[in-house]
């Protein structure tokens, strides 16, 4: 699909920016003190129900360092190559993996919990379902998914030379309906619907965190 290519060169040829700019961590710079405390809470959740967890999208690992730190056992899967050789070196601990969101490289009912945070945001809206059939595939019964994204209409924003690159890049600020219809249609079951005003220099738009369970 031509905007996974997208993606995945955009993110492999922005990747050593993304880890001086973002860095390979979490933090109260980029995130705000309430979405690491979500993250934090589902961890916690999480661990009721299995011990294997996913973050999806992973970029530099960002996510799947926290799931670790509490205790689970975290793997990171991302279409960026380039993404996935920073992560493996900045966490040696973890295991990570190149794969697609709409073709992850598991069996089915293999995840407790999958965290997609901010990684839905290249992928156009009628795309989202075959995404989330994928997620509904690997989850094992009633484990959970975190998804995160910038808010919106739907409509897209087009970022030619992505992030320094020379690629032009598709971005989109997904309607929350249209968000949450497409995980229930995928068989998922909605938990939690939180939806924030932008509170980081780097925010534009609303931020999106929905909650589902197999």
């Amino acid at each position: 699909m031509d905007d996974v290519r997208r993606s995945r060169d955009a993110y492999s040829g922005s990747a050593g920016r993304y880890l001086t700019t973002v860095g390979s961590r979490l933090s109260e710079r980029i995130e705000t003190s309430a979405d690491l405390d979500l993250l934090a809470r589902f961890a916690r959740t999480a661990r009721q129900v299995g011990h294997r967890a996913l973050d999806a999208g992973c970029g530099t690992g960002r996510v799947a360092r926290l799931l670790a730190d509490h205790g689970l056992d975290a793997i990171g899967v991302d279409v960026a190559d380039r993404m996935i050789e920073i992560a493996r070196r900045e966490h040696p601990d973890l295991q990570f993996a190149i794969g697609e969101l709409a073709r992850l490289p598991f069996a089915s009912d293999q995840i407790a919990a999958t965290v997609y945070w901010y990684s839905i945001i290249t992928t156009p809206p009628a795309s989202l379902p075959a995404v989330f059939a994928e997620l509904s595939r690997v989850l094992v019964d009633c484990g959970a998914a975190l998804v995160a994204f910038q808010s919106g209409d739907g409509s897209a924003l087009q970022r030619p030379n992505a992030y320094g690159t020379t690629v032009d890049l598709t971005l989109y600020r997904h309607d929350v309906e249209v968000v949450t219809s497409a995980l229930e249609h995928s068989g998922l079951h909605l938990d939690e619907v939180i939806e924030r005003a932008p509170e980081r220099a780097h925010e534009d738009t609303n931020q999106a965190f929905v909650t589902v369970r197999a």
